[in-house]
């Protein structure tokens, strides 16, 4: 079938679809959805972020150029109230990081210091590697045991479409380091937390529990991980050394950038659509998350050129999600009780929406009906768990007791990029970010428009 004609096909069975609905100031999700398909802004905001700012680790000088930066563009391109909210934060910064096996089969290897970790010292730190094929396998042994020794942690994470494997052993990083130490590792080396095989470690927070010791902790890339896991396997000891000399650099300022398409009727709860700024330092941060502050504010800017919509839809470009979430608490902090309806997130990459998620009140069916309907041409589908919105928004969704709409996108590469080096502007397939437009702007057009009453019931 050739483009035209597809793309004939395609106008008109979107504009069949919603020929029945009536839309405040005649706004018509068709037309907005057939314009979307065409966007570049999503990139050029994308491409903005990664060239002309790059890597924007949270309290950092990057970052605040970043916020500089998203100002002035958000300002530039005619959206209402754009300022910056700042707020404190303790900052975390990367020294200098090398591992290299000593003995019995000497090398070097590729390794990254994971968010929050102690450092080694300038002379690093060599010693015995005792292995563990899973986190649980290493929560067993005594607490004691494993005293002047790197503590290894490798694990089976396999690509998939909703990205759950992630939650699965994500854990390895995240209160893994937290484990080692109370087993009294002297330092902690996992597995990347990853799907790709490319020498690339990937970075990432994790955190020490209350009274246990921070030590060092890092992450070696996937291939690198399974040779180590070959070494040990061959039944010698095998001794690493790791130098890593990151800092804690004390409370450092952050900040929220926030633009709106002002609604025309205040009384309506607006509809919160975010992404976060900042980024790890390894690379640029394309998928995460430059492409999702391009893909909702695109989206809105399409809103906003249709006509003023019935709701205020506000764009919140989180700050300091990476290293705490520290953005979305302190966007929940200072907007409690303000007049929301709908939170929306976009911060899995930019490959294709799938799958359309809600958590609404009852009453709002018809509009859950309207949107899947809507997003078919897209090739998107209505299924699976209520929505949980993403993580620069659940603070607010659980103080406001907030609706919320998923449109989950395509993760099957997004742990091969996700805190590597690897993330930059390439990885981005325009293609599949115009469909990410098209399907957050048939949704803003809906529910923008809609005087549904939002108001979730309250919670027991």
């Amino acid at each position: 079938m050739s483009m035209i004609k597809s793309s004939t096909l395609l106008a008109g069975a979107s504009a069949l679809l919603f020929s029945t609905a009536a839309f405040a100031n005649s706004h018509d999700p068709a037309a907005i959805q057939t314009k979307a398909l065409q966007d570049s802004l999503a990139y050029e905001i994308t491409e903005g972020l990664t060239t002309e700012v790059g890597p924007r680790q949270a309290g950092t000088e990057a970052e605040a150029r970043a916020r500089d930066w998203s100002v002035a563009k958000l300002k530039s391109l005619g959206f209402q109230n754009v300022r910056n909210e700042p707020f404190m934060m303790p900052t975390w910064v990367r020294g200098a990081e090398t591992a290299e096996v000593t003995g019995p089969y000497p090398q070097k290897m590729h390794v990254t210091a994971l968010g929050n970790s102690a450092s080694t010292g300038a002379a690093g730190i060599e010693a015995e590697v005792a292995y563990f094929d899973s986190l649980a396998a290493m929560q067993a042994v005594p607490d004691g045991s494993l005293a002047g020794k790197i503590a290894f942690v490798t694990h089976d994470m396999h690509r998939t479409q909703d990205g759950s494997s992630y939650g699965a052993y994500g854990p390895v990083r995240w209160i893994g380091p937290s484990v080692a130490s109370k087993k009294g590792a002297v330092a902690y080396v996992i597995k990347s937390i990853g799907t790709d095989h490319h020498r690339n470690p990937h970075t990432g927070n994790m955190n020490f529990a209350e009274g246990v010791k921070p030590i060092p902790a890092g992450a070696l890339s996937l291939p690198d991980a399974d040779n180590l896991e070959r070494m040990i396997k061959l039944g010698k000891p095998v001794t690493l050394k790791l130098v890593m000399t990151p800092q804690n650099i004390g409370q450092q300022e952050s900040g929220n950038v926030i633009a709106e398409v002002t609604g025309r009727d205040p009384s309506k709860g607006m509809i919160l659509v975010a992404c976060h700024l900042d980024s790890w330092d390894l690379a640029t941060g394309a998928f995460d998350d430059a492409a999702g502050c391009g893909i909702v504010t695109a989206a809105a800017k399409h809103i906003m050129d249709h006509g003023q919509p019935l709701r205020t839809i506000r764009i919140l470009w989180a700050g300091a999600e990476e290293v705490g979430l520290w953005g979305g608490k302190a966007y929940a902090k200072a907007h409690t009780g303000s007049n929301h309806a709908i939170a929306m997130e976009s911060d899995f990459g930019a490959d294709s929406v799938w799958r359309v998620e809600f958590n609404l009140p009852d009453g709002a069916e018809n509009i859950e009906k309207q949107i899947a309907q809507a997003l078919l041409p897209l090739g998107v589908s209505a299924s699976g768990p209520p929505a949980t919105g993403g993580a620069d928004v659940r603070d607010i969704i659980a103080s406001n007791n907030l609706a919320v709409i998923d449109l989950q996108q395509d993760g099957t590469r997004y742990f091969d990029l996700h805190h590597t080096p690897d993330d930059t502007l390439d990885k981005i397939d325009p293609k599949q970010m115009r469909q990410n437009v098209a399907a957050w702007s048939t949704v803003l057009s809906i529910i923008a428009n809609s005087d549904v009453d939002f108001t979730m019931p309250a919670k027991e």
